[in-house]
Parts: structure tokens; C-alpha cells; sequence
């Protein structure tokens, strides 16, 4: 059984959304012996019933729990939800009837008189509310990606039900004493690895929810996940009501006649979409990132650059308050399950144990590049004055020149290289190489339910055919829609009563938009940002594995993101792009020297940017190191923080910790120094693909048996080194970047 989105973005555990850096424009006796094999016999049909049943129904109008759509079997290919008939009116019902459910299952693994087993408890526990989790993944998905007023509301108000039945679970000491005898028999078992991680995972999941404290010290912790969780919510609602509010309305051509027309034309779409003439401008990357790059006009750039660096920061949607009482509980909670902040908490879960660990992780980043850093700041600085910038460089200016610098020293612009990643020709590359590394194939199947028109529906099969996984693909921004970009699943794989179900994975994106005169064309960081995602979709769809918490990317937060890192590395091989990126109107492939100048432009700037994300690193154990509650402004606290870090001069008035959702409501609290973790890791595994060939089939094969069918069946190191032959080097990401040893 999951912890539902609410509550876990309250003690900060695994989440399902996997997005881009943030601020970016820029098991005993009685157990099955069926192992996860994926013989069509044992998938489940579109048939079976993978949400406990369903109700039986006799007509598709009527109102009633019968006819909930999310309360029936999945009825679409491959068991797909039935986006096509699913309202809003659907889910607050079918919540308290999954809720009923789902406590009645608990109450009768309490309640059972037998001794306790692995079977009859961990196990029974883990696949106990599945109901529940499948309408969860559902609602709390299309919150982040189709979302209007009413399902946020209703999010508010499902909330602090799934947290207090969360706790119910956690809190119980009856339930407690089941999984702690099992724990303690562990010994004496003979379990599986697996298993063991399981029953690990569950007691951990127990003792870390506060299932040792006094009754006085659990309501308490009720009391503060509650508030938490609702805090969350409403966190992420105030960033993407700021976020739409925004509207740079321009009529006069000549502020957009320096834009691409590719960017002009998407402007106007946006315009008329508004009903307005003229050109709209918004905090959606496609549209803010192009003209904070290719404008001249500092005034709008700087307009823009405020509005985005200040949202929640003392407008109509603030979120000071929220984060320091945020920060506040979290310490509270931290404390009370004895822990001296809630990094500490965190971090026990975590690759890297220890605050003081990754302080110095980060310290290591931080001075080996910072020097670098400078230098490349200087150089923008200096080739901006050298071009007549009789002006101090400010952080809205910075874009513009870095832009022209490259263009400069490379003869590389992004619009030269836009015609060759149309979209189409980026995904068909995507799956040409999930092909060539693992034997995958897509195939588009217009009859599975999707929950927008904008989204895609592909089947995934395994090279001998056997099928692996349905893939939804949601490339463009709405206003229902939050930015950046992620993977998440509606439904994980796992394996139960010996049938294999096989997982619902989505990508979701904020790419340009088509328009009447040309597709959408993704520069060179929107091409990576999908092979990113598309790293983690693999990680979900290549799950092998018997139980739902431990498949997939259901893995250490710093772990998590060396398969999505990973894939990056492909965007600057000639050999990949070579198999795909054509001229989107001639057909052309990509010329040689074009390619050959992304090769010697992908460390331009390495150094600025590593110290950025270094600088987000800083700011989120700076908020969750704290021994009390923060005094004093948010952004002077944040200021503080990253101040080792600053590299463009600071502007009074901006702030990203209000809106910044990876944190604060996206499950990365004390973790998103991952980021930066897993650059090490994948520099190091991506050199053995260098070594012995980028499409290497024996260092594929071995990625994806040892690190993407394993989920978090073992511990992440044990699998790295089981893959690799050792521990991950830093040596190779400095080597990436350019930066040599001292």
C-alpha cells in the first residue's frame, strides 16, 4: 500500500513526479513462489481486475458507486484507465469507497488470530488498498497535469483524508507488533533479498511514521502531517495560479522582430488564444526562455525576469509564511521522532546517510568549480562589453549575451540547430535508442483512453514481443498544467497472486507548441530534458520485480535520477544523431560540422551551470538544517544561504524558495543535492559505454539488469558496483565538464 501523495510530501519520501532542475530557465511461509516473469500468460488482460474488483454496472449515466468509472476495471487496452469517462464528480466518491475499502483490508490484517508471517502481514500490507493507490495515482497525476479549480479543491479536501488514514496505518500498535515480530524473526526466515527489502522497508516505514512514540507524541505527529500535507498543497496551487497570472502583452513588432519566427509565431498563437492582437509573452518556459534570449530590450527582460524570480514573494499568492511554517513542522516532526533536523531524517534514507555528508559533498562541487565558474561568467562579462554593453551585466541580461558569446565562438545558434529536432524526429530518437540499447519497440495505439487531446498513447514491447508497458506522452504547456517537466506512473509494475501487471508510465512536458506554419521544434536543451525523461520512463517501464514499493523508481531520491542522467549523455554523440535528426522540411540529415560544433560546445559554460544547481543544493539543506524555526525574511535566509555561491549580482526583491515546488511540495526536501549526486554516477557508468562503445549490448544489458529491472529491491550501492565493478568515481563528471584535477 502507498503513502499517498499528501502525505509524502509531507515526511519528504518518494514521489512518483520526476521534473527538471528547478529554477531553471535559463516476504516467509505461505508466500507465492511466482517469480516476475513476463510470459504473456501471466500479464494481465484488459479483463483481469487490478483495482480489487469491480462493481457491477448496468448503465454508463448512471450517478451511482456502480457506474464510477474509477471504481470499475480498467476497461482499455492492456487495463488503461478510462480517461474518456472519468469527471470530476467521480473522484471524491470513489475515494471514500476505495478509503472503506481499503481500511477494512488493514483491519483484517490486525485483526487476523494466526501468528504473524511474512505473508500474512508485510505482504498483506503491501498489496492491501490497491484500489485506493490506483484512483490516487490517477487524481494526483492529473492534478499536476490537467488540473482546473474543482480538482484542486477536491485535492484539499481528499488531503487530509489519505493522511489520516496514512497515520491510522503507521500509528496502529496492534499492526505495529505484527510487522515488528516478523522483524524480529527476520533472521529466521529465509527470505528472499527482495523480501528482505520489503520487510526492511515496511518496519522502517512503521518506526520513521511514528509507530514507537507515545500515544500524546502520535497525535501530535497526526496533527503535523495534516498540516503539513495541506501546506503542501496549497504551495503548489499558489506557484501555478502565480505562474498563469503573469501576461506580457506586446503590440509594438519591433519587440519581437528579434525573435525567431518560430517564437514570434508561437507568441501570436498565444495571443489569439487569449483573444487578444499581437503577442503574449508568459512564465512558461517556451515562451519566457527564447526571449529572455534573443530580446535586446532589458526593460521587458527585466519585467519578466522579476516576475518569474519574485512569484509568491509578496503578491497575491505568497508563500513566505507557508514555507517557514513548512520549515517549522518539519523540524517539529523531525524532533519528535528524535532527530536533530529533518535532514538528518531524511537523510537516513538517503545514499548519502549524513547532513554532514552531503555538506561536503557539496563543498567538494562547489570549490572545485567555482574558480571555473567566474571565468565563465567573465567571459560573457567581457565579450558583452567588447560588443558596446556599457552597463552592468544583471541576471536578466546574462542569457542574451551567453547566447551571443556561443553563437560567437562556435558559429552555433539554437534556431540552426531547431529544424533538425522536430519533435517527432526527437521522440522517434528516443525510441530508436531505448530500441538499440534494450530491444525496445513503440507502437502508437490510438485506442487507449488519454486523459487531453495533446496526449499520445504507445504501446512498449520487449524485444521478443512480449509486452512491457503502455507510455503516455504530454509534450505542450496549458494553463492546467504546472511547469517543468516529469515522469510519473498510473500504475506500477508488480507481481500478484503469481500474475504479472505491468505499468502505466507517463512523460509530461511543456514544450513549444505547433502552430499553422510549422511544427514544434525543441532546442538542444528540450532534447536532452526528453531523454531525461525518457531515462526514468525506462526505469519504470523495465521493472522486474514482485512488489509494487520497491519497482521501478521507487529507489533512494539520490539514486533515482542516474538512469534519467544517464540518457543525456546520447544528445551529443554523432553516432545517435546521426540516426535520426533530420531538416524537418527537406530531410536533410544533420550536417557533420553541426553536429561536430554541439560536440565542442557541450561544455560551454559547464562550470556556471554546475554552480547553479550546486547553489539550489545549498538552499535546500540550509532550510532543512535548521535547529529552529527560521526568523527573519525568507529571502534574506535563502541570500545567506547560496551567498558562496552567487555568481551574477543579486537583485532585491527575488526569492526562489516560494516557488520552489521540488522542496517544498515535490518530494526533494534534503534532496536535491540527488541532482548532482547522480552526475557523478552517471559520468562514471556512462564511461563504460565510452569505453566499450555507446550501444554496446553487454553494458546495456548489464545497466538494465543490475540498476533498471531492479527497483529498490537492494540497496542502490550494491547495485552500482554490481553494474560498474566499483564505486562511483567524481573523477569522470570534472572530466565531462572540462575541469581538471588541481
Amino acid at each position: 500500500m502507498a503513502f499517498y501523495p499528501p502525505y509524502t510530501a509531507a515526511l519528504g519520501s518518494a514521489v512518483s513526479g520526476m521534473n527538471a532542475p528547478a529554477g531553471e530557465q535559463d516476504g516467509s511461509t505461505g508466500i507465492s513462489s511466482a517469480s516476475p516473469t513476463r510470459s504473456s500468460t501471466d500479464i494481465a488482460s484488459p479483463d483481469d481486475s487490478i483495482s480489487g474488483g469491480s462493481l457491477p454496472c448496468d448503465s454508463l449515466s448512471c450517478d451511482s458507486l456502480s457506474c464510477n468509472p474509477l471504481l470499475q476495471r480498467w476497461p482499455g487496452p492492456h487495463a488503461t484507465p478510462a480517461f474518456d469517462r472519468i469527471r470530476n464528480e467521480h473522484y471524491l466518491p470513489a475515494f471514500r469507497h476505495a478509503l472503506r475499502e481499503a481500511r477494512a483490508e488493514v483491519a483484517a490484517i490486525a485483526g487476523n488470530p494466526g501468528e504473524p508471517t511474512f505473508a500474512n502481514t508485510v505482504e498483506a500490507l503491501e498489496f492491501s488498498g490497491r484500489r485506493l493507490d490506483d484512483i490516487g495515482n490517477i487524481f494526483f497525476n492529473l492534478n499536476e497535469a490537467c488540473t482546473d479549480d474543482e480538482m484542486q479543491r477536491i485535492a484539499l479536501e481528499v488531503s487530509p483524508l489519505l493522511t489520516a488514514f496514512g497515520n491510522d496505518i503507521s500509528l496502529d500498535p496492534v499492526l505495529f507488533a505484527r510487522v515488528r515480530a516478523v522483524y524480529d524473526n527476520r533472521d529466521s526466515l529465509e527470505l528472499t533479498v527482495e523480501q528482505t527489502s520489503l520487510l526492511e522497508k515496511t518496519y522502517k516505514g512503521f518506526t520513521r511514521g511514528g509507530a514507537a512514540l507515545e500515544e500524546a507524541d502520535k497525535e501530535t505527529f497526526r496533527a503535523l502531517t495534516a498540516e503539513l500535507s495541506q501546506l503542501s498543497l496549497q504551495f503548489t496551487q499558489n506557484v501555478l495560479a502565480a505562474t498563469n497570472a503573469f501576461v506580457l502583452h506586446l503590440t509594438d513588432p519591433g519587440q519581437v522582430d528579434e525573435l525567431p519566427a518560430s517564437v514570434r509565431d508561437g507568441a501570436a498563437a498565444e495571443a489569439r488564444e487569449r483573444g487578444l492582437d499581437g503577442w503574449v509573452i508568459t512564465l512558461q518556459a517556451p515562451s519566457m526562455v527564447p526571449f529572455m534570449t534573443y530580446s535586446s530590450d532589458r526593460k521587458l527582460k527585466e519585467r519578466l525576469w522579476r516576475a518569474y524570480n519574485s512569484r509568491c514573494y509578496g503578491d497575491a499568492y505568497d508563500n513566505t509564511e507557508i514555507v517557514t511554517r513548512i520549515v517549522a513542522l518539519r523540524l517539529r516532526l523531525a524532533n519528535l521522532l528524535g532527530y536533530p533536523t529533518y535532514a538528518d531524517y531524511v537523510l537516513e534514507e538517503r545514499m548519502a546517510r549524513t547532513p554532514q555528508r552531503v555538506r561536503e559533498f557539496l563543498d567538494e562541487l562547489l570549490e572545485r568549480a567555482i574558480v571555473p565558474a567566474r571565468g565563465d561568467v567573465r567571459e560573457v562579462v567581457d565579450f558583452a562589453r567588447s560588443a558596446g554593453a556599457a552597463y552592468e551585466l544583471m541576471p536578466w541580461d546574462y542569457g542574451y549575451w551567453q547566447e551571443r558569446l556561443k553563437r560567437a565562438r562556435y558559429t552555433l545558434d539554437e534556431e540552426q540547430l531547431k529544424p533538425y529536432f522536430r519533435l517527432e524526429n526527437v521522440q522517434h530518437g528516443a525510441f530508436l535508442l531505448a530500441g538499440k540499447l534494450y530491444g525496445l519497440t513503440f507502437h502508437e495505439n490510438p485506442d487507449i483512453p488519454v486523459y487531453h487531446p495533446d496526449v499520445r498513447a504507445f504501446e512498449v514491447c520487449d524485444g521478443d514481443g512480449t509486452f512491457l508497458a503502455v507510455l503516455y506522452m504530454d509534450y505542450f504547456p496549458r494553463a492546467s498544467k504546472r511547469g517543468g517537466a516529469w515522469m510519473t506512473e498510473f500504475r506500477p509494475q508488480y507481481v500478484e497472486q503469481g500474475c504479472e501487471i505491468r505499468p502505466l508510465i507517463s512523460i509530461v512536458c511543456n514544450f513549444t507548441k505547433p502552430t499553422d506554419r510549422q511544427p514544434s521544434l525543441l532546442t538542444f536543451n528540450e532534447v536532452t530534458t526528453l531523454l531525461h525523461e525518457f531515462g526514468h520512463a525506462l526505469h519504470g517501464m523495465l521493472a522486474c520485480g514482485r512488489y509494487p514499493a520497491l519497482t521501478g523508481t521507487n529507489v533512494y531520491r539520490d539514486f533515482v535520477e542516474l538512469p534519467s542522467q544517464l540518457m543525456e549523455n546520447w544528445a551529443t554523440e554523432k553516432e545517435f544523431l546521426d540516426l535520426w535528426a533530420v531538416h524537418y522540411r527537406t530531410g536533410e540529415k544533420i550536417p557533420a560540422d553541426l553536429v561536430q560544433k554541439i560536440v565542442d560546445a557541450k561544455n560551454f559554460q559547464a562550470a556556471y551551470l554546475h554552480i547553479r544547481q550546486v547553489s539550489f543544493g545549498l538552499s535546500d539543506m540550509a532550510w532543512h538544517t535548521v535547529t529552529a524555526p527560521v526568523e527573519g525574511g525568507v529571502a534574506e535566509f535563502e541570500r545567506r544561504a547560496i551567498g558562496k555561491a552567487q555568481l551574477l549580482p543579486y537583485v532585491a526583491g527575488q526569492c526562489m524558495a516560494t516557488a520552489f515546488g521540488h522542496i517544498f511540495s515535490g518530494g526533494y526536501a534534503a534532496g536535491y543535492y540527488g541532482y548532482k549526486w547522480a552526475e557523478v554516477l552517471d559520468a562514471d557508468a556512462f564511461s563504460l559505454f565510452r569505453e566499450r562503445g555507446i550501444f554496446n549490448p553487454d553494458v546495456a544489458e548489464a545497466f538494465r539488469t543490475n540498476i533498471l529491472e531492479k527497483g529498490g529491491a537492494e540497496h542502490p550501492m550494491t547495485l552500482y558496483v554490481r553494474f560498474r565493478g566499483h564505486e562511483p568515481d567524481s573523477r569522470a563528471l570534472f572530466e565531462r565538464m572540462g575541469i581538471r584535477d588541481k
